[in-house]
């Protein structure tokens, strides 16, 4: 905590900087969020799995095809 206190008054930023910053950080994960969920909901409507479950699957796919080349 000591050293983030002497980081923030060295570096001439101000806590309404600072809050500003991490308000618009928070704001722009919010949009991602939103866009992913929305993108997640469309994948899931039509082909009945999320996009976690496409990387999951796909995954395990490249997996096994990679295992069975080395034996």
């Amino acid at each position: 905590m000591i050293l983030f206190t002497t980081l923030i008054f060295a570096s001439g930023c101000s806590e309404f900087a600072l809050l500003a910053s991490g308000s618009s950080l928070a704001i722009s994960q919010n949009t991602y969020a939103k866009m992913y969920n929305g993108a997640d909901f469309l994948t899931v409507i039509s082909t009945e799995k999320s996009i976690k479950k496409h990387i999951y699957e796909n995954t395990i796919k490249q997996y096994k095809g990679f295992n069975s080349q080395l034996d």
